[in-house]
């Protein structure tokens, strides 16, 4: 039998997508924000697209800032794009 392929929704453009395409952000008990490409962080976490399109989109509507519950920090944009552009 198949295993089935956990799936999650990116805040920024709404599609359900396996969540091996998507990347992880999280927010700490600390109220620190950090980009969590394995996934597995503890903490309150969204998921986003990994495309330029969908980080300027979250970027644009500050989805990030309403799912983590926190300012989002310029600076994780950023490291966001370096993933998208891999």
């Amino acid at each position: 039998m198949a295993r089935k392929i956990p799936l999650r929704r990116c805040v920024a453009t709404g599609e359900q997508l396996p969540k091996k395409e998507l990347i992880r952000v999280v927010r700490n008990k600390e109220g620190e924000v950090f980009v969590d490409p394995t996934g597995k962080m503890n903490g309150r976490g969204a998921y986003l697209k990994c495309s330029k399109e969908a980080i300027d989109l979250a970027r644009k509507k500050g989805v990030l800032d309403k799912s983590l519950e926190i300012h989002v920090p310029e600076s994780i944009y950023e490291e966001l794009m370096k993933y998208a552009k891999q």
